[in-house]
């Protein structure tokens, strides 16, 4: 009787305060006494996930990368997203720390899990692997820090610009693609990511989609033997230009030389947030711009 009539006399408060019930994308059951009041943000897509989902006010930390949207750049660093300071994290006290679940493991170099977690600190991974996996971030880090309204908006809007761009490239024919990340190595991504899935949506397949590892590393000489019709780098800035330039120096030994080859904002379409939906959007059309040349339109 007791407890109830303290409910009551509480009314919404008392609602406030039970606990938040999410998982994680490392399959990780996270558990919160009350929404999120302080964050610390490990990753750059993390942090504009929570910034889509409303959270914006309690993000009180970031990794030195995070530099989107320009709020974000306000905030104090607390190191590298994978080697972060774990004295910077627990000097700032958030109740909860999102990371990036990269690779195949959650131990992130310079920052003790265990520690954080026994001082109270919940953690939650994030890596969204598809691009409909966005709009879900964006739902449950609206979950864990209270923000439904603004979140549910934002998350309804990304679907449906995607399920428009599923309709619209659905059944095309396929353009083959070679997708460039970095020079010197230069590496590729394979089907598995969430490029690759960004791919697909365009109807592109990517020429090294079959490959085992995530970002497999290739050479000049296997792009020539695939000569896929469209080449995109991953870059900005002179790196781009230079890749690209490399490119038309081969001339007519490919045949995405000169029209097909072209530049994506590595910001927007490597960092698994809202952007990355908008960057899609643009990468299909050029897309479509090298299918509509090759049928002779």
């Amino acid at each position: 009787m007791l407890a109830l009539a303290l409910a009551l006399a509480l009314g919404p408060a008392a609602a406030r305060a039970q606990a938040i019930h999410a998982r994680d994308d490392a399959g990780r059951d996270i558990t919160l006494p009350a929404p999120a009041r302080r964050v610390v943000s490990l990753a750059p897509h993390a942090t504009e996930l929570l910034y889509a989902a409303g959270a914006g006010r309690a993000i009180v930390g970031v990794d030195r990368d995070s530099n989107y949207p320009s709020e974000a750049l306000k905030l104090p660093r607390v190191g590298n997203g994978l080697q972060p300071n774990a004295e910077r994290i627990v000097a700032l006290a958030p109740d909860l720390v999102v990371l990036w679940a990269y690779g195949d493991g959650l131990a992130h170099a310079g920052l003790p899990d265990s520690l954080l977690e026994r001082l109270g600190i919940r953690l939650y991974y994030s890596n969204p692997r598809k691009l409909a996996d966005i709009p879900d971030a964006i739902e449950r880090l609206d979950e864990l820090t209270g923000t439904r309204a603004a979140a549910g908006a934002h998350a309804a809007n990304l679907r449906r610009r995607l399920a428009a761009l599923a309709t619209r490239y659905a059944g095309q024919r396929p353009v083959r693609v070679f997708y460039q990340v970095g020079s010197q190595p230069m590496y590729t991504v394979n089907d598995r990511g969430i490029i690759g899935d960004a791919l697909r949506t365009c109807g592109a397949v990517n020429v090294f989609g079959g490959l085992s590892a995530a970002a497999p590393m290739v050479g000049a000489e296997s792009v020539l033997r695939e000569n896929p019709q469209a080449i995109i780098v991953g870059q900005a800035g002179p790196g781009a230009d230079a890749a690209l330039a490399a490119w038309k120096d081969l001339g007519p030994a490919l045949a995405a030389v000169p029209d097909n080859l072209w530049a994506v904002d590595p910001d927007a379409m490597h960092r698994p947030g809202p952007r990355m939906i908008e960057a899609t959007e643009r990468l299909c059309e050029r897309v479509d711009a090298t299918r509509r040349r090759a049928a002779g339109r």
